[in-house]
């Protein structure tokens, strides 16, 4: 069995789009067996609890219009078959809350489908999931009743030592996402192409088997 590692943050597009690549290459290979684990990062750490106006940030941090950096993301992401639209989006949110969820989410095998849901919800859809109901909604078709979920995200033990997970990911070389690491020790950074993913994949298979 192959395990490949994700590290990633909610808020990244790159990282819906590299996730996304990574799911069309494996369905390419149905013989692989494969276990996907998501670990937390955090770009934008400074972020408070109820998030911050996006454009703004994101030109404060950059220094140009927002509207050329999404753009640019929604072409790439149409091309992957990724649904983003920012139109819809006004919140650069925190994710703490979602990483806590997808944490737990390993134990009830469903860490795959809610990353997924979390990253549509928020591209697709704009909601805020920064918000302890969004997420306890959505958390409730993954594995979670609402009142489990809500109670997860908003308790500071648990923010904390996921922040403190995300925050140890420099030291391991993360820099920046998504990041992924297979089997231990085979790094693929950023959100690498299909193509790809497929050389990777047929490279590691014979380990596997």
């Amino acid at each position: 069995m192959l395990r490949i590692e994700i590290v990633s943050d909610l808020m990244c597009p790159w990282c819906f789009i590299g996730e996304r690549r990574l799911q069309q290459a494996l369905a390419q290979r149905p013989e692989l067996e494969v276990e996907v684990h998501y670990t937390p990062f955090l770009l934008d750490p400074g972020l408070p609890p109820e998030g911050a106006d996006l454009r703004a940030r994101l030109e404060k941090k950059y220094g140009v219009a927002a509207s050329k950096m999404f753009e640019r993301v929604e072409s790439v992401a149409r091309e992957a078959g990724v649904p983003m639209d920012f139109s819809k989006i006004q919140r650069a949110p925190s994710t703490l809350g979602g990483h806590v969820l997808i944490t737990h989410a390993a134990a009830r095998g469903t860490q795959e489908k809610l990353a997924d849901a979390l990253f549509a919800a928020y591209f697709r859809d704009g909601e805020d999931i920064g918000d302890p109901d969004v997420l306890a909604r959505i958390a409730s078709q993954h594995g979670f009743t609402e009142d489990e979920a809500r109670a997860l995200v908003t308790d500071e033990d648990e923010r904390r030592a996921v922040r403190d997970v995300a925050m140890s990911q420099p030291s391991r070389g993360v820099t920046g996402v998504p990041h992924f690491v297979v089997d231990g020790c085979y790094v693929v950074p950023g959100a690498q192409d299909e193509a790809t993913w497929l050389k990777v994949l047929d490279k590691l298979a014979p380990a596997s088997s």
